[in-house]
């Protein structure tokens, strides 16, 4: 069965969040082997510059790294990534199951982004809007459009 980790920086506070990801995690629990990640954030001081930001985004995606196996499919969620549709997103997690590898990485970053260098080493970049979320609200909307890419490639009803 495929393995998928979500990867994220920060802990869920909100209680209407954690119940969205509680469910989607028992739904998606029929697909695959799913595990979120949490990994503490750094504090932001009352003054940030580029330095700061830069170490700060350093020590967040240093964290990241070490929880990437070698032989795993690493898909960071970034601004610039490419974005799909729900059935081309449903394509590509088919493509790497049967292609790559059975393990795949979603990566998500703290509140100021990730690295380039994680950025260079992760397999594809892709986005799910141009908008700006929170990064707790996207690890909702990722797991939901996990939860449908799994309907739609088993046929069932679900995004229709």
């Amino acid at each position: 069965m495929l393995t998928i980790n979500i990867i994220c920086i920060g802990k869920i506070k909100e209680d209407y969040l954690k119940d969205a990801i509680n469910e989607y995690s028992k739904r998606l629990s029929k697909y695959c082997n799913l595990k979120i990640i949490e990994l503490a954030d750094e504090k932001l001081p009352e003054k940030i510059n580029d330095t700061i930001i830069n170490d700060i985004k350093t020590k967040e995606c240093k964290k990241i790294e070490e929880q990437i196996k070698k032989d795993s499919y690493t898909i960071c969620l970034d601004l610039k990534g490419k974005q799909y549709t729900s059935e081309e997103f449903s394509k590509k997690i088919d493509d790497i199951a049967l292609n790559f590898n059975s393990t795949i990485n979603f990566i998500i970053g703290g509140t100021l982004g990730l690295t380039d260098n994680l950025l260079s080493v992760a397999d594809e970049k892709i986005c799910f809007s141009k908008m700006t979320f929170p990064h707790q609200l996207i690890r909702v909307f990722l797991l939901e459009q996990l939860f449908r890419a799994f309907k739609i490639s088993k046929g069932e009803t679900y995004h229709w």
